[in-house]
């Protein structure tokens, strides 16, 4: 009897504790969001172009890169979109709702890049195009953990994940510049 209730537990134990299963999407193109505005930011209409996905915050160090991905948008706008995703995970440096978000980023740093509503970029409630960015069995290329805001991520043409950018390493660095022109 005492053997029965211990399994009995173990199994219950075990499916408490295990992650629920997610449906990711097997190509960036599937995936839509909801955007800052309310509306919805659907990445098929990006096929053919480089997507910059950067994870943003309003309060950090970090900050003033919105004024070089603004940059960077309007230089490479034939070639690449650029899309905010406000994070609140790191240092609680984005508290804001998405009004005050999208306020914020239009009177600071004119954006004019399409952002996403604020998400979860880790941990066990990371939104679903995150697991596609940061694990490799989605995005083919490696694992990687979002260190920080500002993180980048580079997709290509083909809506395939190419580069993974630390949050320090600002758009205007070489690499991320040969990168994108590449």
């Amino acid at each position: 009897m005492k053997l029965s209730v211990t399994i009995l537990l173990s199994f219950f134990t075990f499916f408490a504790l295990a992650k629920k299963p997610t449906n990711v999407p097997k190509s960036i193109y599937d995936f839509k969001v909801k955007g800052l505005d309310g509306g919805t930011i659907d990445l098929a209409k990006y096929k053919g172009k480089k997507i910059l996905i950067v994870n943003t915050a309003s309060q950090c160090g970090n900050t003033p890169q919105y004024a070089e991905l603004q940059a960077a948008y309007e230089k490479y706008k034939g070639k690449m979109v650029i899309i905010g995703f406000p994070a609140n995970d790191f240092g609680a440096q984005e508290p804001g709702s998405d009004k005050e978000i999208s306020a914020f980023c239009t009177k600071n740093y004119g954006v004019t890049f399409p952002m996403a509503s604020k998400i979860t970029v880790k941990g066990d409630a990371k939104e679903p195009i995150y697991q596609w960015l940061t694990e490799k069995k989605y995005n083919n290329l490696k694992d990687s953990d979002v260190k920080w805001n500002f993180q980048k991520y580079l997709i290509n043409e083909k809506g395939e994940l190419v580069a993974v950018f630390d949050p320090r390493t600002k758009v205007t660095s070489p690499d991320v510049v040969a990168a994108i022109e590449k």
